[in-house]
């Protein structure tokens, strides 16, 4: 496994700020993030300017590009992210599914979007990841597995975020057993709570939460898995350099451990 994080927990920081810090923390790779509103880091609309950047930042810092996060399914904005995920060398785009919690219709919409997005990415060879999130058409192992059945596209696969399915009341020991099959990305933090919000992005911060993280990690080893582990951390825009950087100091120190607990590193 690779350990990376998005670049969204420096998101008030330029993209540089970001890949010199994470650097430091001695992360392998980063997720660079393309989310509206949370950073201005891979911004798509001007993806063509920013692209040569974002590859002279992978090669000065020694960051493997891991990842992409554009949560909208827009087939516009999409293509726009599959285009600059070429261009830059970017393996992984990752998405949130969208629509409403239990509620068949959206669910449905959901996989007929993710399944047209899919054949594109067929199309332009990235992997297209989709997770389970709290309050949206896929929030939890049944609807993530039928969304598994749903799309069988080689380019499609599905992130999966502990502290979402934790706060979806299951356990994620369990639910990664259960979809490690088609599981191509993993965004991961920690959650205190079950609560609707992933909590304060120091509690976001891997072994500070209630999520066995150990036990995740030793099941994804276990089966197999040998993609990225991207720390995402929300909700840090405003904090200083200092404070970003702690946060991701401290989760990479407890992801490092975990994988030599249970012998992957």
């Amino acid at each position: 496994m690779k350990l990376g994080a998005n670049t969204v927990l420096f998101g008030g920081h330029s993209m540089e700020t970001a890949f010199k810090y994470l650097a430091m923390a001695g992360y392998d790779g980063v997720e660079v993030s393309a989310i509206d509103g949370m950073s201005e880091h891979l911004v798509l609309s001007r993806w063509r300017e920013i692209a040569p950047e974002v590859k002279r930042l992978s090669s000065e810092y020694g960051l493997e590009l891991l990842a992409m996060e554009q949560p909208r399914q827009d087939a516009e904005i999409m293509e726009q992210a599959m285009q600059a995920a070429v261009e830059i060398g970017i393996p992984i785009i990752n998405c949130g599914p969208g629509g409403k919690t239990d509620d068949p219709a959206t669910l449905q919409a959901s996989i007929d979007s993710l399944g047209k997005l899919a054949e594109r990415a067929e199309h332009y060879g990235v992997t297209l990841c989709v997770k389970a999130h709290v309050g949206q058409s896929v929030y939890n192992t049944p609807t993530t597995l039928k969304i598994m059945e749903a799309i069988s596209s080689p380019a499609f696969g599905i992130d999966m975020d502990p502290s979402h399915i934790y706060r979806a009341n299951e356990n994620p020991v369990e639910a990664i057993a259960a979809v490690i099959s088609r599981v191509k990305h993993v965004h991961i933090r920690d959650c205190l709570g079950r609560q609707q919000g992933p909590g304060t992005p120091e509690n976001q911060a891997n072994g500070r939460g209630d999520i066995d993280l150990v036990g995740y990690i030793r099941t994804l080893h276990e089966g197999g898995y040998t993609g990225p582990l991207n720390l995402e951390v929300i909700g840090a825009k405003d904090y200083d350099v200092t404070r970003c950087s702690v946060i991701a100091a401290e989760a990479k120190g407890h992801m490092q451990a975990c994988l030599q607990a249970c012998g992957a590193r």
